[in-house]
């Protein structure tokens, strides 16, 4: 136990109580000592760079480089990824990979190239590797992207993982993006960031380096093109990014750096080249589809803690309905469980849950359950008998079960990477569904290095089976909480096979997508947690999952009605939309006399937008694309829309301007090329501008974009068509999927286009046998006083 643990248990103590933070204190020390006891120490070390280069077998896709003190495997596959793995390392096994490695593409092979090295060219990207082993990542027209340069190894004289450097270099003009959810995005600066997810200890805003969802991921940005590039270890370690620097006049150019540095696992690398739009796709063919949520998960939840019992829970409701404020789903946190056991809830407190969650289905709401991986030590319980029976909780190097400190106070912990154990976590979700739940909300799921207010730990050495191959929690860490969300989604999936699940997830790790969302966590409550709350859903959408959100008004602590009410207004146009109770004490609702009819007009909106977001869900299933994406995701070469952070688009048709800051009555956007309409005045804008804009407390600036076909809610309740009329001698249009019901049918994309037609604006359906009419009704807007509308 370091000062910092330590100081962190004294914290502990006086936060939870004497006898739940001795507890965690004295666990604390046995984690310590079994770490030391069970773990090698470093000792002396042996440095190693892979030499020169050697011979060279070319073979499918790619082939094999070999060096004096290591060697190459490059593979080119068919979706245009680029992989090369060092020291034998090949793409398997991997977490973040949906299923097996793609093919290799057989007309990428390996030719010589420039000065002694070798080079493979593919369709979107050609990958060279120097005499030494420098590896770089090139466009088809010959220009640099990326150069990894040799790597270097420092292995364990006495045997043991080594751990390993990867210096990188980028254009002077590039920015860095992704990591996974990071406070300090979207555009990650000059700085350290630790892959390690973590439980913060106290809520944290846009400075503070605490991240639930981290990933090896780095999406990268230039004048010359974009390119994302993942180093597939679940080790711990950090990046080091520092931006470059243009030369002034014949000066130089710094190029950008990035050095990764991680404690073990196989040094691999996947590198995908295109627009951003194409990057994305590659990701999702390599690490998975986004999982589909429930239409109901797109609208309006609320987080109640749970520390009330029935009659608390529907005021809760009733007080939504009274006000008309539309409600989709309540969510349980863990409060409402029984003390000493999982996937339980409070008789006492909640009698007749199943009965209210059926009343409350009829009428439109739907009940969530917090559910985690802590399971009480108590014999006699049903699960935690279950588990021993199973041997399924995890065990420390002498091969006894782990036990930590948790909410019920002794715990232990399911090993996920275990595929039987998963299996047997995914049947004890029936008693959820039996309480008349309809999803899952994972909370506490990265067992983190200290047990900050009762939350689970586990030491770095305990064991885990990783799907047979066995090791230890240091490789596990990062991966924990990804399988146990494939454990409550295929679980799900296998009880209820005609509905699509919904797991959302605190942490998480390449590939969270497959299985569900992300929240944010415990987000500091002020401006500053406001502004990271933007930060991380657009970081999480560029590291492949799109449906993420923050809980509105942040961790703990009451906002001021302002900063409550941008906060609502913000996440009205985030995938997940959730408001919370927050505080374990306290309550809070979007009920107060400051803010209630704005907040009004912000629900009331995102239930109109509900058809828009169902096709953005499904858009996202079928191309990898977030929902919610930066403003320069159709224009990367633009650099001033590369340094904006305060503004992000919706889709393809909508671009949200949020208000960031105390006080603001006007805002400047900025607008990319082309024609926007302010959705609330339908005054038109001519892109690239950056323009002044009212922001009174009744609105965010929103802007719609000429030409758009935005699916909504008519105000009968049936889907229409609004149109934003495109300029004159343009056309424009958009896609259309529509709401199929929460089962798997795939309905189809209905495409759209909109032009004018003499003095009127023409909307018309693309099929294969021409164009027809919409399906639905349609309204244009952005007509101006003397066009007539159709």
């Amino acid at each position: 136990m370091d000062g910092r643990d330590l100081v962190r248990s004294m914290k502990t103590v006086g936060s939870v109580g004497v006898a739940q933070g001795l507890r965690t204190v004295r666990a604390a020390w046995r984690r310590r000592r079994a770490d030391a006891a069970a773990l090698p120490s470093r000792g002396a070390e042996r440095a190693r760079v892979p030499g020169p280069m050697r011979e060279v077998e070319p073979g499918p896709g790619g082939g094999v480089v070999r060096f004096g003190r290591s060697e190459l495997r490059i593979l080119v596959a068919v979706n245009g990824a680029v992989f090369w793995g060092w020291d034998g390392a090949g793409p398997e096994p991997s977490y973040a990979l949906a299923g097996r490695c793609p093919e290799p593409d057989p007309r990428a092979v390996l030719e010589p190239d420039k000065d002694g090295g070798w080079r493979v060219v593919a369709e979107r990207a050609t990958v060279a590797v120097s005499r030494h082993g420098a590896v770089e990542v090139r466009t088809p027209g010959g220009v640099v992207l990326r150069r990894e340069l040799p790597p270097r190894w420092w292995e364990p004289v006495d045997g043991g993982p080594a751990r390993w450097t990867q210096r990188s270099e980028v254009a002077a003009d590039a920015r860095f993006f992704g990591l996974g959810g990071r406070s300090a995005g979207p555009r990650l600066r000059d700085g350290t960031y630790r892959l390690w997810n973590t439980g913060p200890d106290l809520p944290f805003a846009a400075a503070e380096e605490g991240a639930s969802v981290t990933m090896p991921v780095q999406l990268v940005v230039a004048d010359a093109g974009t390119h994302l590039v993942f180093h597939d270890s679940t080790w711990d370690g950090t990046v080091a990014l520092r931006e470059g620097e243009e030369g002034a006049g014949s000066g130089h150019d710094r190029p950008g750096r990035s050095v990764l540095r991680m404690d073990g696992g196989p040094l691999r690398c996947w590198v995908t080249v295109g627009t951003p739009a194409r990057v994305l796709l590659t990701w999702a063919s390599l690490t998975g589809a986004p999982a589909l949520p429930p239409a109901w998960a797109l609208g309006h939840q609320h987080a109640w803690w749970g520390l009330g019992d029935e009659q608390d829970l529907r005021r809760v409701v009733a007080g939504h309905q009274e006000r008309d404020l539309p409600l989709d789903a309540v969510h349980l946190g863990l409060g409402h469980a029984d003390a000493e056991r999982v996937f339980t809830v409070d008789e006492e407190r909640f009698p007749k849950l199943p009965v209210l969650a059926e009343e409350l289905r009829r009428e439109g709401v739907r009940l969530v359950s917090a559910v985690e991986p802590a399971v009480a030590v108590a014999p006699g319980n049903a699960v935690y008998d279950g588990g021993t029976r199973g041997d399924v909780f995890v065990r420390d190097a002498t091969g006894a079960v782990v036990r930590g400190v948790g909410r019920p106070g002794e715990v232990v912990f399911p090993d996920f990477t275990h595929a039987g154990a998963r299996e047997w976590w995914g049947g004890l979700h029936e008693e959820r569904l039996g309480r008349g739940f309809s999803g899952v909300w994972h909370d506490l799921d990265a067992p983190t290095s200290f047990a900050a207010f009762g939350e689970p730990t586990l030491p770095r050495s305990a064991r885990h089976a990783l799907e047979g191959r066995g090791g230890d929690h240091r490789e596990a860490h990062n991966v924990y909480a990804l399988c146990m969300a494939r454990a409550g989604y295929e679980g799900l999936r296998a009880l209820t096979p005609d509905e699509r699940p919904f797991v959302l997830s605190r942490s998480g790790w390449a590939g969270l997508q497959r299985y569900g969302g992300a929240w944010s966590g415990g987000v500091a409550t002020g401006w500053p947690g406001l502004r990271a709350s933007l930060a991380q859903v657009l970081g999480l959408g560029l590291c492949g999952v799109p449906f993420a959100g923050p809980d509105v008004g942040g961790a703990e602590g009451s906002p001021s009605p302002e900063l409550y009410l941008r906060w609502l207004q913000l996440a009205a146009y985030l995938p997940l939309f959730r408001t919370s109770s927050a505080t374990r004490a306290g309550r809070r609702e979007p009920f107060g006399a400051e803010v209630l009819e704005h907040a009004r007009v912000a629900l009331v909106e995102r239930r109109r937008l509900l058809p828009y977001f169902v096709t953005l869900a499904h858009l996202a299933r079928r191309t990898g694309a977030p929902c919610v994406r930066p403003l320069w995701w159709q224009a990367p070469e633009d650099r001033a829309l590369r340094d904006c952070e305060d503004a992000f688009l919706l889709g393809d048709c909508l671009l949200v301007a949020p208000v960031l800051g105390a006080g603001a009555d006007r805002r400047a956007v900025r607008l990319p090329r082309g024609r926007w309409y302010d959705v609330a005045t339908e005054r038109a804008y001519e892109g690239p501008a950056q323009v002044l804009v009212d922001t009174s407390p009744a609105r965010i600036p929103v802007f719609a974009r000429a030409g758009a076909v935005v699916p909504v809610r008519g105000e009968d309740g049936a889907p229409e068509l609004e149109v934003w009329a495109p300029a004159r001698g343009r056309t424009g249009g958009g896609l259309v999927v529509p709401d199929a019901g929460d089962g798997w049918v795939e309905p189809e994309i209905e495409r759209y286009v909109s032009r004018w037609e003499g003095r009127r604006v023409v909307v018309e359906r693309e099929g294969e046998d021409g164009l027809s009419e919409p399906s639905c009704p349609v309204r244009v807007r952005g007509l101006g006083e003397h066009a007539a509308q159709m």
